[in-house]
């Protein structure tokens, strides 16, 4: 056989491969609709997904969601095909047969009839199979309306990475990418730069206190409310583009354009530690903590150890500003370090059925009081450290309103293709049962950072709990 009549062989069957139809369950490479379990090891190469990744991952879902039981799982369908047909569109690729089956409320007879549409939609699309299976999952998931429930997939790194190095244009803004994806509703304008870490940002001469205002011609509040052009501040690797902002700096009334292009960057590594302590003065110890990550807490109580040592503390500051959460084992081993004998939190089923969060009693008491810093960026792990000093009185927060992102802990669950799901089987309640999710934590001092105290280095919310840790000494 020549080489040309074996090339020719080739293609026909390449052109045979990528026209054939989707292969059924018996055939395909994942076991479709099996239970998902816990992670065991390390997940292998991610591979591809498909129908049966879907189906694995909305059975999961019903099964082990904390309101998975009573779930109307017709919205979950209806979310996924919204985005099939919205992706079809995108491509320019729209086919007669992307019509929604209807759904009866059986979930496994739904299942069935939208499985068979999707079936016969991606057959006359093959080339974009493996676009419309993430977009349909991601949908499914993001149906849940949950801010711990996600779909872990396609974790990329930028090429020449670095452990410890920064990505994304280069700065901070008052309103951060996990409060613009878990809880937008509570942004509050103006949208101003708060700090400048490297990269894109450094390099156009950024500063502190810069409001931005627009994102690629779009204004990032529109009658009070967040906009998704914020969203592009955001972005990860590789979806990251390109951003062109319009500033103002207060100071000077200048106004300018500028376009960031996202990149890595260097990050001050003072600034990834986890624990940051110092003393301020009239002996009053300061720490933050950017999340309550494996021996978090400790790490604090030593730190305030170390400042005790040859003088009288008058109290501490406890800053979780920017504090995105953790383990709430950790929130509650630091709150017994305060108090003792509390429940600290609930976590309860769907029927009511709770368990109960505690303080760890063989903690030492520091007997000392407490201030902590708050702000929107005080989320999961956090609030359940913050709605538990409030209720429990152990200290008062100062700042603003944390940022309504803690549905409950979320668990993770094997996909079929090594990718993962995760999301809460329990909801969370504050010490009181009351609902802080999509609500926040109130500040009792309510001091909020302005594009002019940034463009000076002021920190309001500190002086204030300084000074009411001087006042009750």
């Amino acid at each position: 056989m020549t080489v040309k009549s074996v090339a020719a062989g080739l293609a026909l069957l390449l052109a045979a491969a990528c026209t054939a139809p989707t292969p059924p369950r018996s055939q395909g490479n994942t076991a479709a609709g099996t239970a998902c379990g816990q992670p065991q090891g390390s997940p292998g190469a991610e591979t591809a997904t498909t129908i049966d990744v879907v189906e694995q991952a909305y059975f999961c879902i019903l099964g082990n969601y904390y309101s998975g039981a009573t779930l109307d799982a017709r919205s979950l369908l209806t979310a996924g095909f919204v985005a099939l047909t919205q992706e079809l569109n995108r491509y320019g690729r729209d086919v007669p047969e992307a019509t929604m089956p209807a759904l009866t409320g059986d979930r496994k007879a739904d299942w069935a009839a939208f499985e068979t549409v999707y079936r016969k939609v991606t057959d006359q699309v093959p080339g974009l199979r493996d676009e419309l299976a993430v977009v349909t999952l991601e949908a499914i998931v993001a149906g849940l309306g949950d801010n711990h429930a996600r779909w872990t997939h396609g974790s990329e790194r930028p090429p020449d990475y670095y452990d410890g190095d920064g990505y994304g244009l280069g700065f901070q803004a008052n309103v951060n990418g996990p409060q613009v994806d878990g809880n937008p509703g509570v942004a509050v304008p103006p949208l101003f730069v708060t700090t400048v870490d490297g990269g894109a940002a450094q390099a156009a001469g950024l500063r502190p206190g810069d409001i931005i205002e627009s994102i690629n011609g779009s204004a990032p509040f529109i009658d009070g409310k967040a906009t998704p052009a914020i969203a592009a501040l955001y972005r990860p690797y590789p979806r990251a583009r390109p951003v062109q902002l319009r500033l103002l700096r207060q100071t000077t009334g200048r106004r300018w354009t500028v376009t960031l292009k996202p990149g890595l960057y260097q990050q001050d590594l003072a600034a990834l530690q986890v624990v940051r302590p110092r003393l301020l003065k009239d002996d009053i110890a300061y720490v933050r903590l950017t999340g309550f990550a494996p021996d978090a807490a400790n790490r604090v109580l030593k730190a305030i150890s170390r400042l005790r040592t040859g003088r009288t503390l008058n109290g501490v500051v406890l800053d979780l500003r920017g504090n995105g959460g953790g383990y709430p084992e950790e929130a509650d081993r630091l709150l017994s370090a305060f108090v003792h004998g509390k429940v600290t939190a609930y976590q309860c089923t769907v029927d009511g059925t709770c368990d109960t969060s505690r303080t760890d009693d063989t903690v030492e008491l520091l007997n000392l009081p407490l201030v902590v810093l708050t702000d929107r960026s005080c989320a999961s792990a956090c609030e359940h450290f913050s709605s538990a000093v409030k209720d429990l009185r152990i200290g008062r927060l100062v700042g603003t309103r944390t940022a309504g992102v803690i549905s409950g802990p979320a668990r993770p669950y094997p996909l079929s293709n090594n990718t993962r799901l995760s999301f809460p089987d329990k909801h969370h309640l504050g010490p009181h049962r009351e609902v802080i999710d999509r609500i926040g934590v109130p500040p009792d001092h309510y001091v909020r950072l302005t594009p002019k105290d940034a463009a000076a280095g002021r920190d309001p919310a500190l002086a204030k709990a300084l000074n009411l840790l001087r006042d009750a000494s």
